[in-house]
């Protein structure tokens, strides 16, 4: 009888224990889905978007030679006005395709240039002054994991605005009292929605809303501070790093 007794207790605990084991195998398994799906989609926005930047500048070279016969036309005609215009107007070009930012970090350079190539190309409109020094005790990819994922989710706000007056995004990078301070401002269209104080991503999908914790989890593994809070028609962050 007392044998009966213990052995009810043990056989439970033991199919606990195994259905516990089970379940976090699964959710592991889940996790590690989930982290797979955001990075492979990561990847290939990032490969979409350098592509993009090098068939804007492909397309300028190809043109090279085609301005340079134009303005040697007008010279020798004598059309100064016309060869004053079209320069003016190549110039305009040129600026829509140069957003080089050097903030002295390459993998920054080229994460910050790459999504300020796609924000342009819808119309938004760009102040950005950044500058990443030298000795950081930030990984390169965290602090491209940050910029990547504020700047995708500024784009997306600003890009709902149908106006195109109404767009713009301000970039702001700098060292500050031995701290490393990020903000980036954007329009916004349309509601901002929040759940007890924390902001939600209205992006759909498996993955929405992984960026934004992605974001937290490595402000929190350098013991920084991130500040998030909007105005009417205006979204910012704000984010403290140390060095």
């Amino acid at each position: 009888m007392n044998s009966k007794i213990l052995f009810l207790p043990i056989g439970i605990s033991l199919l606990i224990g195994a259905i516990f084991l089970i379940c976090r195998y699964v959710f592991n398994r889940l996790v590690d889905r989930r982290i797979n799906n955001y990075q492979n989609e990561l990847i290939s926005k990032h490969f979409n978007e350098v592509e993009n930047v090098y068939k804007q500048m492909r397309g300028w070279r190809h043109d090279y030679h085609n301005h340079i016969q134009v303005m040697k036309a007008y010279l020798s005609l004598g059309k100064y006005e016309d060869m004053d215009k079209y320069l003016s107007e190549l110039h305009k070009d040129l600026t829509n395709i140069d957003t080089v930012i050097k903030t002295g970090n390459i993998m920054v350079d080229a994460i910050l240039n790459s999504k300020l190539s796609i924000a342009i190309s819808n119309d938004i409109k760009i102040n950005a002054k950044a500058t990443v020094p030298k000795d950081l005790k930030i990984l390169d990819m965290d602090l491209c994991v940050i910029i990547g994922n504020l700047m995708d989710n500024a784009m997306e706000a600003t890009m709902k605005l149908e106006n195109l007056d109404e767009r713009f995004i301000r970039i702001y990078i700098r060292e500050m009292k031995s701290q490393l301070y990020i903000s980036i401002t954007n329009s916004i269209g349309g509601e901002v929605k929040k759940i007890n104080l924390e902001y939600l991503s209205t992006k759909l999908g498996i993955n929405h809303g992984f960026g934004l914790k992605r974001v937290d989890s490595i402000v929190k593994k350098y013991n920084g501070f991130i500040n998030r809070q909007n105005e009417e028609g205006v979204f910012a962050t704000e984010i403290i790093l140390p060095l």
